[in-house]
């Protein structure tokens, strides 16, 4: 599986009066498509700041000090706010502990839920319009370097036309579908509306059933197109105007039979025109564009045969052809920029041995961005994140280096100053009340190896590309144009308010909220804890996104409807293929849910693997103290707090932060931190235990008689 997102060394503290708190400390960990990844530690432990920090939420006195949060090609600490805009709540969205702090008490939830889907539809819509634009201009200049030499001028004038003609032709087609996605989606908010006022009619529960049947005839009027409601439009507009009528004598006499027989007659009107095939509008405006002014009459199976085929013979195969000899110009002359980029990284990092002179550093950096950006092929479809973070990297690591080399020497000096005037009334017989504040001091070679990691990173992931197999042209040709088709229904697809609502109440639904009609008009207080968190899911859903973040969302809940909700969000997972990063401090939530659990405490990771193997394998003493203290219905041995309280991180421990709590400590532990020692491909914790000289330890009773149990109820289901 593919990453989807990428945590790389990531380092978070927060300025407060009694010091600077430490609350991430160097950690990273891959997000996979389509997996959850529970992050599990007590309160504190930097679970939560760690998710913020990807969503850019952090607190105002939050100090990033290092590291990488990649998505889609970019470093989401360095973004700005405008490109943060288009991917928090649409591409990366979260679900909070408390639903109430994500809902506006005094908004009703519906339009909570609409709002937040018609706002990020505006943004989404620029954002392709600007894609479309720049891959096509992209592909058009490739194109025009392919046909170089003596008739370049000839080949640019028909490569510009080609690519102004199939601008052309997008336009008519966004204008088409555009169309057909309005009537379409007004024919099922009247479907919808009737089936809700029939309901009510039933239930003898309407309100003001001349505004509601006004809403359904406005939709209703709506629907007529070409390929929505076009021979039956003849029978609609009477129609309409029979139930407007029926609509008014209703008002007055509450006889609702006429009403219904009505209702019931357009709803199986425009059910069946529904169901009716939709054109393939790409192939359609291009037939429409250069062909003919009209579309013949003929059956829409019949019609796509005959517009695919003009399309293809007057202007894709051609167009496809010349495409894929501009992708192939690109893929030579980046295969030969990426090389010239690893000569430049490999002779530029010399400079970086021993102290750095920013006289010398300067010009290396340019000097290797510069090779760097020269190697993006802009033209790809996915973004090789690797190369276009390594800049933002890069600069970043050497600006840390040289404000550091100042703020060391100001740090030592405030420390030995201090140091002094404690010494010195302490002489004196007066102890201080106050203690001095470690020195902030990084070793700057550190730092230098961090930026020679960057540099050797970039030279070997290139290394890595340019032996693999190249892609197959034609494909790679058609995966272009597929995504310009895409862009450009992107830049057609509005989402008006009758949209948004229509979606709203299918979210409602997903989410597991009965009568979501009703519901849609209701405030948060009318909600119970657990439809509150219903509601906050399927206002995270609304965009759509690629990953959601789970901020311990069943903590506030009862034990039952905790496991409603686990059991929802494990389901929409599957169903919309969604990524997920769980936060939760208790390790038997994410036990039936998660495909990996990093084990979190003092802001660093200690245990790292599968959720086999954290609960079958544990091997750091906080995981067995996490599982000592989980409720088990079958377990005869009591269950153990863990002992103690986590340190004070304006003071880090010098070794394993978990040392002071953990009866298995040894002297080494309190003395250094200990490495990532590997226990498979995929399981590592940073325990010294596990060091080949430790002496060997056995988890605590409890946790060994669990795994036995559960592993015997395992072989016993699989019997």
């Amino acid at each position: 599986m593919r990453n989807v997102l990428s945590v790389k060394n990531l380092r978070i503290s927060f300025r407060t009066t009694n010091g600077k708190v430490q609350a991430v400390r160097d950690i990273s960990f891959d997000l996979k498509k389509g997996e959850t990844l529970a992050i599990v530690g007590e309160s504190g432990s930097g679970k939560s700041v760690t998710c913020r920090a990807i969503l850019g939420i952090l607190a105002g006195n939050a100090i990033v000090e290092g590291g990488e949060i990649i998505y889609d090609g970019k470093d989401l600490l360095k973004i700005s706010e405008d490109d943060f805009h288009l991917i928090r709540g649409d591409k990366i969205a979260m679900i909070f502990q408390d639903p109430l702090s994500s809902l506006n008490p005094i908004v009703r939830v519906g339009k909570q839920l609409t709002e937040a889907m018609i706002l990020k539809n505006k943004a989404k819509r620029r954002s392709c319009r600007k894609a479309f634009n720049g891959k096509l201009k992209c592909l058009e200049s490739n194109m025009n370097s392919a046909m170089g030499g003596e008739f370049s001028k000839t080949v640019k004038g028909e490569n510009a036309k080609k690519c102004k003609d199939f601008d052309t032709f997008e336009r008519t087609h966004l204008k088409l579908e555009g169309a057909y996605n309005t009537a379409f989606a007004n024919a099922n908010n009247a479907i919808d509306e009737i089936k809700e006022e029939l309901f009510l009619i039933d239930k003898n529960a309407t309100k003001d059933i001349s505004s509601e049947i006004k809403n359904i005839l406005r939709y209703a009027r709506k629907t007529v197109n070409r390929f929505v409601v076009r021979d039956a439009a003849a029978a609609l507009t009477p129609l309409v105007a029979k139930i407007d009528a029926e609509r008014k004598l209703a008002a007055k006499s509450k006889d609702y039979s006429n009403l219904v027989v009505s209702l019931k007659e357009l709803s199986a009107l425009l059910k069946e025109a529904v169901k009716e095939e939709a054109p393939n509008f790409f192939s359609l405006a291009y037939y429409l564009t250069f062909v003919a002014e009209t579309i013949p009459e003929m059956p829409v199976s019949e019609l796509n045969n005959l517009t695919h085929t003009e399309l293809d013979e007057r202007f894709m195969f051609g167009f496809i052809d010349d495409a894929q000899k501009g992708y192939e110009f690109a893929r030579e002359h980046y295969t030969k920029t990426k090389q010239n980029a690893i000569d430049v990284l490999k002779c530029e990092k010399e400079v970086f041995n021993g102290t750095l002179d920013k006289k010398t550093v300067k010009p290396a950096v340019k000097a290797m961005i510069g090779a760097v950006k020269a190697a993006i092929n802009r033209l790809d479809i996915n973004k090789d994140s690797t190369e276009y973070t390594f800049a933002s990297g890069l600069e970043s690591a050497v600006d840390k280096y040289f404000h550091r080399v100042k703020q060391n020497i100001k740090e030592q000096k405030r420390f030995d100053k201090e140091s002094a005037r404690h010494a010195k009334k302490t002489a004196k017989g007066k102890a201080p009340a106050w203690t001095v504040v470690p020195a902030d001091v990084i070793d700057l070679d550190l730092l230098r190896e961090q930026i020679v990691a960057i540099i050797d990173n970039m030279d070997e992931h290139y290394t890595e590309v340019l032996a693999a197999d190249p892609a197959d042209p034609h494909e790679a040709t058609i995966a272009i144009i597929d995504y310009l088709k895409e862009q450009a229904s992107g830049v057609v697809y509005k989402v008006t308010r009758a949209i948004a609502k229509n979606t709203a109440i299918k979210l409602m639904e997903e989410v597991g909220i009965a009568e979501p009609r009703k519901r849609y008009r209701q405030y948060p207080f009318e909600f119970s804890g657990g439809m509150r968190q219903r509601i906050v899911i399927a206002i995270a859903l609304a965009a759509n996104p690629d990953i959601l973040i789970c901020d311990e969302p069943t903590t506030a809940l009862d034990v039952t409807i905790q496991a409603q909700i686990l059991e929802l969000i494990n389901k929409l997972k599957k169903e919309r293929k969604l990524s997920v990063i769980f936060i939760t401090h208790d390790l038997g939530v994410v036990a039936n849910m998660a495909d990996r659990i990093a084990v979190m405490y003092a802001g660093k990771i200690v245990e790292f693997g599968t959720a086999d193997e954290v609960f079958y394998d544990p091997r750091h003493p906080y995981t067995w103290a996490l599982l000592s203290s989980m409720p088990d219905l079958d377990t005869t041995e009591k269950i153990e707090a863990i002992p103690g309280t986590p340190p004070n991180m304006i003071y880090p421990p010098k070794g394993d932060a978990f040392a002071a709590r953990n009866k298995y400590a040894m002297k080494i532990d309190f003395e250094q931190q200990p490495p990532e020692f590997e226990i498979t491909k995929s399981h590592w914790a940073a325990t010294w235990l596990l060091h080949p000289d430790a002496p060997k330890v056995e988890p605590p009773k409890i946790v060994t008689e669990r795994i036995q149990r559960c592993l015997k109820k395992e072989d016993e289901d699989n019997e």
